[in-house]
């Protein structure tokens, strides 16, 4: 069976023996029986000289330090099948951290679109003693970009709640005090309210007593009463004399007492 298996590497040459521990550590009897297409110094070429999905399993044996580029992850993509297999083989110095370089070399595959990455344990041949050695296995995704399938969509049944006739529920009457029973009281309005003179009444206690008090004492007239009161007195001299919150600024100074009138097109544009 020829055309199955493709073999990888960043070495001149690859000893025949690793490559038979690799393919026999997938457990993969089609592999077994096929003949290996081998390319040695794979990181140098641009391209992958194999057809699009032409290959069951790729296998990458590195020694050196650093992991394979995202160009030849892409082209080992290019080159599987759909579900394909890829077995990944790269050393590590003595000083190392062999698990942070495992979890790196996982975090690479998955970023490069492979799926169910996994450690495998196999005893390389072409590594040295004084260098560790990490395997990692991850599956090609089996659908193909652009590929469409439906999304079988199931209802859940809500859970059934059963209610326990003996359970002691609270009356909801129970929790209300004798103060949120009470009946609001709507305010009475007051007589000073009431009536076209608008005259305080007696017993006022809204303020208007009061006010009536000072037009009588100051002898203003209605239009008087009904203009703001100056809080300073010096409202009709102008915006010169007038104070910040002053209610007439940006209108023409006039006398005190008579009543402001806006002119016809004071609000029309000037332009």
């Amino acid at each position: 069976m020829e055309g199955c298996v493709l073999v990888l590497s960043d070495h001149v040459f690859l000893p025949v023996s690793a490559v038979l521990a690799a393919i026999k550590e997938l457990g993969d009897k089609r592999a077994e029986r096929s003949d290996p297409f081998i390319i040695t110094q794979a990181s140098m070429l641009k391209e992958l000289p194999i057809e699009s999905s032409s290959k069951d399993i790729v296998i990458f044996i590195s020694r050196m330090q650093g992991l394979p580029s995202d160009h030849l992850l892409g082209e080992i993509s290019r080159v599987l099948r759909s579900g394909g297999t890829f077995l990944i083989q790269m050393s590590l110095s003595t000083g190392g951290n062999l698990d942070e370089f495992v979890s790196t070399i996982k975090r690479k595959l998955m970023l490069s679109s492979f799926l169910e990455a996994q450690t495998v344990d196999m005893n390389p041949l072409i590594v040295a003693q004084d260098v560790k050695c990490a395997t990692v296995k991850a599956n090609k995704p089996s659908w193909n970009v652009g590929s469409s399938f439906s999304i079988k969509k199931t209802t859940k049944s809500l859970p059934k709640v059963q209610i326990d006739d003996d359970l002691d529920l609270i009356d909801e009457d129970s929790l209300l005090t004798e103060e949120d029973l009470r009946k609001p009281q709507i305010p009475i309005a007051s007589d000073c309210e009431i009536g076209s003179t608008r005259k305080a009444c007696k017993n006022c206690t809204c303020g208007r007593a009061e006010e009536e008090e000072k037009v009588v004492k100051l002898g203003l007239t209605t239009d008087q009463l009904n203009n703001p009161q100056s809080a300073c007195g010096n409202c009709g001299l102008g915006d010169a004399f007038r104070c910040s919150t002053c209610p007439y600024k940006g209108l023409r100074p006039f006398k005190l007492g008579e009543k402001v009138l806006l002119a016809d097109d004071f609000l029309a544009a000037d332009i």
